[in-house]
């Protein structure tokens, strides 16, 4: 199967992710919001961008512990199950195609001071360049954002520099007309503002280094973002009269006329027109990802999500997406924001509702490199807070919200379910709370393919070794010689060598100096005779094997036997296990693992250097 490249470094996750979010929440919403909180309107934005940090977090986590194409909907499919997966993800392909749309059109506001052209053909127009641009290749893509972001910040930059001199203070006052009450419902409106900034988890698995860039990535276009937000907003009530502010559809452009004359105008209806392109290309670029899972899954056909083999593309899924958008260009815009917002605030809960979830479940291969502060609190804040968004929307927003939902259910019951048997992590939690056997080890299994391909993991003699080799769970406290005589028993068939002569290689070797290296762990290894031979034995036992009265309880044993001629590997073994048992979190996972295959992947998945 052709998969997708790993082309976006930390700069492209920046600038997709910021991308996606600066247009109309910027551009056209705040004359909008001051007529409903007035000045307060700055503290409404700041807000809004709090209430969409839980999200962020939440799909931060999971996509650093599965980074796959899809991001959201992947992690959802894999947390509750097929039936929410292909809910999530149709909601999540159509909140950003609508959200590209509704940048596209909302153009037209600016355009038309600089372009006497149509609208709707301005926006064709673009929607097809882009899609072009997606079907060569996501670093084209990537690029095409870098170039538009980079610009629109420079023209961010000179509007915060040149309009501070020029706020007048008087201009605050009084600061919150509307009271508490208008700035908070402010902030819900405001919200989709942010919106954007999930989806760079859409191209998880076309960006280098994953565990590090997505969160950094993520954090750094939210934090950044948010500033400008601020500062440009404050410029803005501070230069406009409320009227004219409250009456405008480019609050930005006609702020800059006032102290940057009629170029400023002109520098900021550009600056939005980047914003509206760098969002609809985003939005293109991501919404096509959202259905890479869904056919991967086998919850839509398969040709949807196929990858072009030249472009390394999901060229189906995007030429799909384009057309969609084309289509909802003839929308009214109205529609487009509302339908955007609703299906962006559900996908947000279920990212919240998804780490808690697969946190709870306690896969044992559940290893993000970045994990949510202050959990579960920081979840469950968001998913009332996001909750008291949507009815505060009204029962329009409501209905919309359930005719999603019901489609998408609609999709998995006649299609997905048919041809879809996943395994996932809310039946790991149902298993544990009511102690029936509900898994397998499938889950557990394509957490760790998935962790050696985040972690560019290239399997080596050892962890080929480690995979085949038998492993011992011990009960009860057992003294040396009983242990060594169970390891003799385990391997003299393997190897067809003497029970009684490899129990005596063992016991001697420990009376000229102990193997135990640690109150935790030993490592018995012996040389014997023969060619080409080598193995390794792993042995856990809870309660403790007694070496020696300073090592009365070894819990982690790993036993190497091997001929003279294997000495070089030998040792080469001995220092992969060195590199792993050094971890801070092995003893901790080492005693958590339920069962052998545990125990193994503890080893396979340990940090060390691979040759």
């Amino acid at each position: 199967m052709v998969g997708l490249r790993r082309e976006l470094s930390l700069f492209d996750v920046f600038c997709i992710a910021s991308g996606a979010m600066i247009s109309s929440g910027l551009f056209i919403l705040p004359g909008i919001a001051h007529a409903r909180a007035g000045p307060a309107v700055v503290v409404s934005y700041l807000i809004a961008g709090l209430l969409s940090v839980a999200g962020m977090l939440s799909i931060a986590e999971m996509t650093t512990a599965m980074p796959k194409a899809g991001g959201d909907c992947y992690t959802v499919i894999r947390s509750m199950g097929p039936a929410i997966g292909t809910v999530a993800g149709l909601l999540s392909w159509f909140s950003l195609s609508m959200k590209s749309a509704f940048a596209l059109v909302g153009m037209s506001v600016f355009t038309i001071l600089l372009v006497p052209l149509d609208i709707h053909i301005i926006a064709v127009a673009f929607c097809l360049i882009f899609l072009s641009i997606n079907l060569i290749g996501i670093k084209e893509a990537g690029r095409t954002q870098v170039a538009l972001v980079t610009l629109l910040f420079l023209l961010m930059i000179i509007y915060v520099v040149f309009g501070l001199p020029a706020v007048k203070v008087s201009r605050f006052e009084p600061f919150a007309p509307k009271g508490i009450t208008g700035l908070l419902s402010t902030a819900g409106f405001v919200f989709v503002s942010y919106a954007g900034l999930l989806k760079i988890a859409s191209v998880a698995e076309e960006i280098r280094n994953p565990k590090r860039n997505i969160p950094l990535g993520m954090i750094l276009s939210l934090v950044v973002v948010s500033i400008f937000y601020t500062l440009m907003i404050f410029v803005t009530v501070g230069v406009l009269d409320p009227d004219s502010l409250h009456g405008s559809l480019r609050p930005i452009s006609d702020g800059a006329a006032v102290f940057l004359h009629s170029w400023g105008l002109i520098a900021m209806s550009a600056a939005a027109i980047l914003a509206f392109l760098s969002t609809a290309n985003a939005g293109l670029m991501t919404a096509a990802r959202s259905l890479v899972p869904l056919s991967r899954e086998r919850l839509l056909p398969e040709a949807v999500g196929r990858v072009n083999k030249r472009f390394h593309t999901p060229q189906n899924a995007l030429l799909l997406t384009g057309s969609f958008i084309l289509l909802s260009l003839f929308l009214k815009l109205e529609i487009l924001v509302e339908a955007a917002s609703i299906v962006l605030i559900l996908t947000n809960m279920l990212a919240c509702l998804s780490v808690i979830i697969l946190r709870e479940s306690r896969l044992f291969n559940y290893q993000p490199s970045f994990r949510t502060p202050l959990y579960p609190w920081m979840q469950i804040f968001g998913v009332v807070s996001l909750a008291f968004l949507l009815v505060e929307m009204g029962s329009e927003a409501i209905v919309i919200s359930c005719a999603l939902i019901i489609l998408g259910i609609f999709i998995y019951w006649f299609y997905g379910r048919i041809k879809a048997s996943k395994e996932y992590a809310l039946l790991h939690l149902v298993e544990r709370v009511t102690a029936r056997e509900l898994t397998t080890y499938n889950l557990e299994n394509e957490l760790k393919q998935i962790i050696r391909e985040r972690d560019d993991i290239v399997m080596d003699r050892f962890d080929h070794l480690i995979e085949k080799c038998p492993v011992l769970d011990i009960e009860g406290q057992v003294s040396m010689e009983i242990f060594f005589k169970n390891v003799a028993t385990e391997l003299c068939t393997r190897w067809n060598i003497n029970k009684s002569d490899l129990a005596r290689y063992f016991f001697d070797r420990e009376q000229e100096v102990s193997t135990a290296l640690s109150p935790f762990l030993a490592i018995p290894h012996i040389i014997i005779p023969g060619e080409h031979l080598f193995d390794i034995l792993i042995i856990r036992c809870k309660q403790g094997i007694h070496f020696t009265d300073e090592t009365p309880a070894v819990k982690a044993v790993f036993v190497l036997i091997g001929t003279k001629d294997e000495r070089n590997f030998h040792l080469r073994s001995l220092a992969s296990i060195a590199q792993i048992v050094q971890h801070p979190d092995f003893e901790r996972r080492w005693l958590a693992a339920k069962n052998k295959e545990q125990l193994r992947d503890t080893v396979l998945l340990g940090q060390r250097q691979r040759i």
